[in-house]
């Protein structure tokens, strides 16, 4: 019989259970139902970033993308910028937004490609302009989304937030892909070996380019919909989004070796790092602790796949 904690995925799902006790437990069980819609709500933002990101780290050591929160906050820029808050003007402002993700994603390889510059420092020095874009056409101006997009972001169905139910769709469209197209083997494979998957005949560069605009997109739906539940796009409302991308990954069982991701892990790492939040909140801890928290499970999780994978070996 298998072992159903031999799955990596597993743990960030336990941990998730046990982070919901806990906090239940500072409010002797009180609100158990408006905690779990918030940790979905809140959660979902993390896990569609985080799904992009995942894609970026299985293609390897150093792949990473830093330019999410500045994507995110670009894309939702412009799209209420060309939505004007007007209503039926939502399919615009998706377009606008995905338009804006695409070129972003393109731009990262093209710096990574064309310059050869290491993707943490090519996404680093993009993610600066992208900001600069950003403050220039938002100019501390305040629009907020059409009233049907904001109650959309904001509203429910069969009692789980519309939010979520996006973020659990592009779950399972990723997990199809990895799992049942050629692409997803293509992905893994260079994720592996990259040289090795190049003589093998995979298109390596055509993977590592659809895996950046891939990100990028994610990231920028991501901006829309946050954009459109909190009321407006802030100029940091990505920023806590740059690290928590990276934690849902790493927490959720996807090898920062490359070659192996983990679709529910990054759900459940996600969920679980929102209410660590919350736990942390109801102690009155400052975002600062929080910040350190997270950098702390990242390393400690990273040690520990080390020591296994040394074991092993």
């Amino acid at each position: 019989m298998t072992n159903p904690f031999a799955k990596p995925w597993i743990w960030s799902w336990v941990a998730a259970a046990l982070a919901f006790a806990l906090t239940l437990g500072l409010t002797s069980g009180r609100g158990a139902g408006e905690l779990a819609y918030a940790a979905l709500s809140f959660g979902a933002f993390a896990a569609i970033v985080g799904l992009g990101q995942m894609l970026v780290i299985t293609l390897g050591p150093g792949n990473v993308d830093l330019s999410i929160p500045a994507t995110m906050t670009l894309s939702a820029t412009l799209a209420l910028k060309a939505m004007g808050s007007d209503e039926g003007t939502a399919l615009l402002g998706l377009v606008v937004a995905l338009g804006a993700g695409l070129g972003a994603g393109l731009a990262n390889y093209a710096l990574i490609f064309l310059l050869r510059l290491p993707p943490i420092i090519a996404t680093l020095a993009a993610s600066l302009v992208y900001q600069s874009f950003a403050i220039w056409s938002n100019r501390g101006l305040r629009i907020k989304p059409p009233e049907g997009l904001a109650d959309f972001a904001t509203g429910r169905f069969l009692g789980l937030p519309n939010v979520a139910w996006v973020g659990l769709a592009l779950a399972i469209v990723v997990w199809v892909v990895l799992e049942r197209s050629v692409w997803g083997r293509w992905l893994l494979a260079t994720g592996q070996q990259m040289r090795v998957a190049r003589l093998a005949g995979v298109p390596v560069e055509l993977v590592r380019a659809s895996t950046y605009v891939t990100v990028a997109v994610f990231a920028a739906l991501s901006g829309y919909l946050l954009a459109s539940f909190s009321g407006g796009a802030a100029l940091n409302m990505g920023t806590e989004y740059l690290l928590m991308s990276i934690a849902v990954v790493v927490i959720g069982g996807t090898s920062i070796a490359g070659g192996y991701s983990n679709v529910p892990g990054v759900w459940g790492a996600a969920l679980f790092m929102f209410l660590v939040v919350s736990m942390l909140n109801s102690y009155g801890a400052g975002a600062g602790v929080r910040n350190v928290l997270t950098g702390a499970i990242i390393i400690a999780i990273v040690i520990a796949a080390s020591t296994k994978k040394r074991g092993r070996a």
